[in-house]
């Protein structure tokens, strides 16, 4: 039965944010640390751990991807943009 229970929390940490995640990663970590528990109870918080630093990666890579297409269409338009007003720029008459 344990089995099961972790296979249905699998979706529950893909419900999470990251923030919400990272915070849990954090507690299972220091629980693990401070020690005193059962082989069994050490082997189930070291899943968890893994399953949320999956869960947190998971969310920093689909992020990083985001802001990588963001930078790229912002070069982009930059680039489209940036030719018409140097182009500008050489035809005004200079003030000195």
């Amino acid at each position: 039965m344990t089995a099961n229970k972790q296979k249905s929390g699998t979706p529950k940490d893909e419900a999470l944010t990251f923030e919400e995640a990272y915070t849990r990663l954090e507690k299972t970590v220091q629980t693990l640390e401070q020690g005193g528990l059962t082989l069994e109870e050490t082997a189930r918080l070291f899943e968890e751990g893994m399953r949320l630093a999956r869960a947190c990666n998971e969310r920093l890579d689909v992020t990083e991807l985001r802001l990588t297409q963001v930078q790229t269409r912002l070069a982009e338009q930059i680039s489209l943009f940036g030719e018409k007003p140097a182009d500008a720029a050489h035809d005004r008459p200079k003030t000195s």
